[in-house]
């Protein structure tokens, strides 16, 4: 007998009701997996390697000093080479972005991975299928659960699947059941918002909490993710001058317009090449090019609020869902900026305080995930009690085997190829391989050591 468990859309757990009832011992040794369109999920797998709020022994709420999943051991899988997610409804290849999921759950349940050997030749190496996954993409979560949910059930895996949406907007709405009701931001990605996926779910949870209706403003963020990711199109360190390739906000981008009025409250730092100009002769800047995470920052947080100013719901915004993964790498920048725009000043007048409040509770969904993945582990009796192996880090690279991929000069699909495929093709566009000093910038890496410590030792400690 099947059992399902669907909520507002966004979480849901296909388990058999007889293998819950009694633990499965080979299972439970296997490893949690783990997946996002790059590495932004690893804010998932730190806020699972640093939980604790539940005893260890019986499973109940309560810190025990341990960390909740201590006994654990996952596999993270980066689906770095077709990432960003969110551009593929914008390409309307939403059917190509939900093959390339299933494509990655169908690796996580598998038993191998690649290794390059000389350019185009591959070898395949073993590794254990996983127990549980963690959807840890809100653009994955928001278009392809059912299509999980089925491959699943298709598979016979008795695998339960975690997304994200779910959690973060639980979260969203009680924080304002303990504070005040005010006006919930979203801030995503263009394809998270397109999906709209967090209204949806924000307005069911309410209704299912016996809350009222809550106001809901959303954002897309164009290029954030990818620059934090170093995606090519969006952000490249060695550049000094603007690029026809450039995908981000511009001042001649017509759908994510710099607004020139709008540079002294953007204050973008213009230090080193974090923000490029293209000059016409007499040296004025006829397009401005944004460089860096901080950039993106500034920019879709003022555009959100200005959006806010043209859009007034009656309560000033006090809850802001970080709803992608990568974006907690930049809470401090996010905080550093709401706080800058609350004291903003135009001739005398504050800009942003009649739709901004004094402080703005930021929702990491990370958390509230992990709590969901203790609790399901514990609810399918899967928690691991005897062997722990070492973590393992994926990251989809590249098929150099297919004479067909094209490649930018740093190694990665051009964005021509990335979003020119089409689906049901049943190509072989990537290899799944390790983490290491080629696939992974060693300015990421910096990220991960300086951002998650606990994550940052656990790759170490696979590599070696």
């Amino acid at each position: 007998m099947i059992r399902k468990i669907l909520a507002a859309g966004c979480f849901f757990v296909v388990t058999n009701t007889t293998f819950a009832q009694s633990k499965n011992s080979k299972q439970s040794i296997l490893p949690i997996g783990v997946f996002d369109s790059g590495t932004g999920g690893l804010t998932v797998l730190n806020a699972m390697l640093t939980m604790d709020l539940f005893n260890n022994t019986t499973g109940a709420p309560g810190a025990d000093g341990k960390p909740d999943f201590d006994a654990e051991y996952f596999q993270y899988l980066a689906d770095q080479s077709n990432m960003p997610y969110g551009n593929y409804a914008a390409e309307k290849k939403t059917d190509l972005l939900k093959e390339h999921i299933l494509k990655n759950i169908d690796f996580l349940i598998g038993k191998q991975y690649a290794v390059n050997t000389t350019g185009i030749n591959w070898i395949n190496k073993e590794k254990p299928p996983v127990k549980l996954i963690v959807v840890a993409c809100n653009t994955a979560t928001a278009y392809a659960l059912p299509e999980m949910k089925f491959y699943l059930n298709k598979k016979a895996a008795n695998i339960a699947c975690i997304g994200v949406i779910d959690a973060g907007a639980k979260a969203a709405l009680e924080w304002q059941q303990k504070n005040e009701e005010g006006l919930i931001g979203v801030f995503a990605t263009v394809g998270t918002v397109a999906s709209n996926g967090y209204p949806r779910t924000l307005l069911a949870l309410a209704k299912t909490m016996g809350i009222n209706e809550p106001l809901i403003f959303s954002h897309g963020g164009l290029g954030l993710a990818e620059s934090i990711d170093r995606d090519w199109d969006y952000f490249v360190d060695t550049l000094h001058q603007t690029r026809q390739t450039y995908k981000g906000p511009s001042v001649k981008n017509k759908n994510y317009t710099i607004d020139t009025t709008l540079l002294p409250i953007y204050n973008f730092s213009n230090a080193s090449n974090k923000l490029l100009c293209e000059y016409d002769d007499k040296g004025s800047c006829l397009d401005i090019q944004l460089n860096d995470p901080s950039n993106y920052v500034r920019y879709h947080l003022v555009s959100l609020l200005e959006g806010l100013l043209k859009n007034s719901k009656g309560k000033k915004m006090n809850t802001l869902i970080l709803g992608c993964t990568h974006y907690p790498f930049m809470k401090d920048s996010i905080r550093f900026v709401l706080d800058e725009m609350y004291n903003y000043t135009t001739n005398g007048i504050y800009r942003y305080r009649e739709v901004l409040s004094s402080k703005v509770e930021l929702i990491d969904p990370s958390v509230e995930t992990a709590k969901e993945a203790y609790k399901t582990l514990m609810k399918m009796q899967l928690a691991n009690k005897s062997i722990k192996e070492k973590m393992q880090f994926f990251i989809s690279v590249p098929n150099t085997a297919l004479g067909e991929v094209a490649l930018q000069k740093d190694g990665w699909f051009t964005y021509q190829y990335k979003y020119g495929r089409v689906a049901g093709e049943n190509k072989e566009y990537v290899r799944v391989v390790p983490f290491d000093q080629k696939n992974i910038a060693a300015a990421t890496y910096n990220r991960f050591r300086e951002a998650l410590p606990k994550v940052y030792t656990a790759i170490q400690k696979a590599s070696q």
